[in-house]
């Protein structure tokens, strides 16, 4: 099944154009459409917050990663301060998504 996004207004695809794409394309209602957009990005999130990889084939591949305390500074004033430590969430892309993002043909 293809999908066509030329239709878009703006160059970002947002979750109300991921929806509007189900309701367009197949079928089904607005309210299931959002509702399953919603609930797919629920899903995702609320599994990175347990900390568990996040894997979509043909994709890629979320993971949460920790990083450890370190030293910074204030660009404005050069000021020294510390950066704590926090998770963040990385995504690498499949082998698939980078094959097909480079037979696009598009390069900037």
């Amino acid at each position: 099944m293809e999908f066509s996004v030329e239709s878009l207004e703006t160059p970002a695809l947002t979750k109300a154009h991921l929806a509007e794409l189900l309701f367009e394309q197949i079928g089904l209602n607005k309210r299931e459409s959002k509702d399953m957009i919603d609930a797919f990005f629920d899903l995702v999130s609320d599994s990175l917050v347990e900390g568990k990889d996040v894997k979509v084939s043909g994709f890629g591949n979320f993971q949460i990663r920790t990083k450890a305390p370190r030293p910074g500074r204030n660009p404005r004033t050069g000021e020294p301060i510390p950066i704590q430590a926090r998770r963040v969430v990385t995504f690498h892309a499949s082998h698939k998504l980078k094959d097909h993002i480079q037979g696009s043909g598009s390069a900037n």
